[in-house]
């Protein structure tokens, strides 16, 4: 009799298994597609984007292959629309500073990204000439002799004569490899709207990863 009940109890909790096991699968397919639309695409609209590096502009801090997470956070303009529909904007509320490495849209074709220094701020003059760079700005009317020994070496000369006022939003950018990058030197600075982030951080290689 007790067999009987116990042989009775496992066909009731097998058949209750088999139906909460397909119905879970589905409701677990489907929490998560909820989440993903509800977590992971903002992340990737608002937060953090990756990028690899293509080509040896950046050498040798970023090379050909690196991959690069960019931190938007308060640094990017994004408007949300979905179709013709425009839901709401986010405008950017950090500034860049001197020496950052940023993540922009190519001036003369937007659907090209490039990696660039910022060398010279919104509102500064900048003068390149015998491989020096010259900063001019409120605070130092004189001019100053940029330092860049944090991260090119101080054999690197930067080539090129150019004297440029820079306005509000603009910002005069670089690429490390100073005879090897095609950067504000050839095609004028870069706005604001036109950066996407700065780098945050190296993922790959894993070996040469870095927090920047």
């Amino acid at each position: 009799m007790e067999k009987e009940k116990n042989e009775k109890f496992d066909d009731v909790l097998t058949e209750e298994n088999v139906y909460y096991g397909v119905g879970g699968f589905i409701w677990e397919v489907v929490k998560v597609f909820f989440w993903a639309l509800v977590i992971i695409i903002p992340i990737r609209v608002f937060l953090f984007q990756p990028f690899f590096v293509q080509g040896a502009s950046m050498e040798p801090n970023f090379k050909d292959g690196d991959y690069l997470i960019i931190n938007e956070i308060g640094f990017k303009e994004t408007e949300i629309e979905i179709g013709n529909r425009h839901f709401f904007s986010v405008n950017s509320f950090k500034i860049f500073e001197r020496g950052d490495s940023v993540v922009f849209r190519y001036p003369n074709n937007p659907q090209q990204f490039f990696i660039k220094r910022i060398i010279a701020l919104p509102g500064e003059k900048i003068e390149i000439e015998n491989g020096k760079i010259v900063i001019f700005n409120k605070e130092n009317p004189e001019g100053f002799i940029l330092d860049e020994s944090a991260y090119i070496s101080k054999e690197i000369q930067t080539t090129g004569t150019i004297s440029r006022e820079l306005k509000n939003d603009e910002y005069f950018v670089m690429g490390d490899n100073r005879k090897f990058s095609h950067d504000s030197r050839a095609w004028g600075p870069i706005t604001k709207s036109d950066v996407v982030g700065r780098v945050m951080l190296r993922a790959w290689p894993f070996t040469n990863a870095d927090i920047f």
